[in-house]
């Protein structure tokens, strides 16, 4: 069966943020293993993302149960800088219990600590500070200062990483190897054409 990855869709959605981790999961050209990608919001209304695309929800998030995904996708917005969020911090949580992996990032970071999500593991940001201006937030000492951070079932990341994003879901995932992962990263964050030969190998 093709496993499922839900993205979470809200008004403002910072698109570049989730880009290169949704076009890995969708066409599996460098894993191997094409992933069914799923939009889900907490109507059927049409959401308008921070670069002005207008996106139609596939399912609404009460239809979302952990048995039907294996990866939820969380991307930054307005909505998480005004203490909201909650629907889908509700829906992290239940998902994370039931072991499925959430993968947060910039914004969806903060919702998760006013969630106490980050308490209990290794996680990131755009910054501590960010995330220790956020109420019930207590996960000081599980903060990692790096671009993405797998603590888990959770993936974190700041708004500046949307490629370590990627590398580091992708390797919870374990949709590929280490390998494969470093020369993605060299060729789509560094530019590096000498990794660009690995990663063809691995298409």
């Amino acid at each position: 069966m093709t496993p499922t990855a839900h993205v979470a869709l809200y008004d403002t959605l910072a698109d570049w943020e989730i880009g290169h981790l949704l076009v890995e999961l969708r066409t599996g050209r460098f894993t191997g293993t094409p992933w069914n990608v799923v939009t889900v919001a907490e109507s059927a209304e049409p959401i308008t993302t921070m670069g002005g695309l207008r996106v139609v929800p596939d399912v609404v998030l009460a239809d979302l149960e952990p048995g039907t995904s294996d990866l939820l996708v969380l991307a930054g917005a307005a909505h998480w800088d005004a203490g909201g969020g909650r629907a889908w911090t509700d829906v992290a949580r239940r998902l994370l219990d039931a072991r499925v992996p959430v993968a947060a990032i910039c914004g969806a970071t903060a919702g998760l600590a006013r969630a106490g999500l980050l308490d209990d593991r290794d996680h990131t940001s755009a910054a501590a500070e960010y995330l220790m201006a956020q109420p019930g937030y207590g996960g000081r000492d599980r903060y990692v200062d790096a671009r993405a951070v797998v603590g888990g079932d959770l993936v974190t990341a700041g708004p500046d990483s949307p490629v370590q994003f990627a590398r580091a879901t992708l390797s919870r995932l374990s949709l590929a190897s280490d390998e494969t992962l470093q020369a993605y990263e060299d060729v789509f964050h560094g530019a590096d054409a000498r990794a660009y030969p690995v990663l063809m190998r691995a298409a």
